[in-house]
């Protein structure tokens, strides 16, 4: 048997043997049996064209890669206002498939229906933490947002999932915070965006924001505050998948969207977003003045 063949060999017996695991993944962040053997097929025809020697956690590779086209295909789901699964309604599981009655006992429909309600970004986030021990170090690029804004979607997740409201004093407070930052950066106020950002803020954008002139990577307070001093004219604040962010309207049309992490009554970090699909995808409310 050649090398590439024996390779070859180990990986499917590698995938196979975390076959029932990659399901359980998808089926907890989809609630989709119909979908569930389709991700895996995805997950393995992407696997089988990438070189895996180098990788040495196989199992949690294979999480990612499937954690990666779930939440692809919920932000579809959600950029095309459609349930496939009815109104509030998973799909059931088929009791006479013996690992999909594995699935339904761990994961009650009760939970799915919760789990329904969640942007897509929070639903991954607690599914790959809460269920799966995956740590935020992997699960933030796979979201694209930071250690703490990934620790964040999950918190928020949890309380929905445990019935807890998300608390309003929280959401009232960050906003006088946004209000502060984006008044002072329309007057062009150095030292009121100073007092609104802590001292190690992190900006950071997307390549659709680099295009329209933004810089990759910020840090600092000084430097973040002269990227806004004078600015900010169109921006608006918004709950941004239901966490306080801003808003960028040109022309009546939601052109960037900025999430906002928190440090105490600080902004501790902004990420800007432009480009078209990844803003399709986010539910993004303006709020009135």
């Amino acid at each position: 048997m050649s090398q590439e063949s024996f390779e070859e060999n180990f990986l499917v017996r590698q995938f196979e043997a975390n076959r029932d695991h990659l399901r359980a993944v998808a089926y907890r962040m989809l609630g989709s049996r119909g979908e569930v053997d389709d991700v895996v097929q995805e997950a393995w025809l992407r696997v089988s064209r990438y070189d895996t020697s180098d990788i040495a956690n196989l199992r949690g590779w294979l999480t990612t890669v499937v954690a990666r086209i779930c939440l692809d295909m919920l932000r579809a789901r959600k950029s095309r206002k459609e349930d496939p699964m009815g109104p509030h309604v998973p799909e059931p599981v088929d009791e006479t498939r013996e690992r999909e009655a594995e699935m339904a006992d761990s994961v009650g429909a009760a939970l799915l229906v919760v789990l329904e309600t969640l942007q897509p970004a929070e639903r991954l986030a607690f599914v790959l933490h809460d269920m799966f021990a995956v740590p935020f170090e992997e699960i933030a690029p796979i979201v694209g947002r930071s250690v703490d804004a990934s620790r964040q979607l999950a918190s928020r997740a949890r309380r929905r999932v445990q019935g807890a409201p998300v608390p309003e004093a929280d959401l009232s407070h960050q906003r006088k915070i946004v209000d502060a930052f984006l008044k002072a950066s329309r007057e062009g106020n150095f030292e009121g965006l100073l007092a609104v950002l802590d001292p190690g803020v992190v900006f950071r954008a997307d390549d659709a924001a680099v295009r329209l002139g933004a810089l990759p990577e910020v840090r600092g307070a000084d430097a973040v505050a002269q990227i806004y001093k004078g600015r900010a004219q169109a921006a608006r604040t918004a709950l941004v998948d239901g966490e306080m962010g801003v808003a960028v309207i040109l022309s009546g049309q939601l052109r960037i969207a900025l999430r906002v992490t928190f440090g105490g009554d600080r902004i501790a970090g902004i990420e800007a977003l432009a480009d078209a699909e990844r803003i399709a995808a986010l539910d993004v409310e303006v709020l009135e003045p």
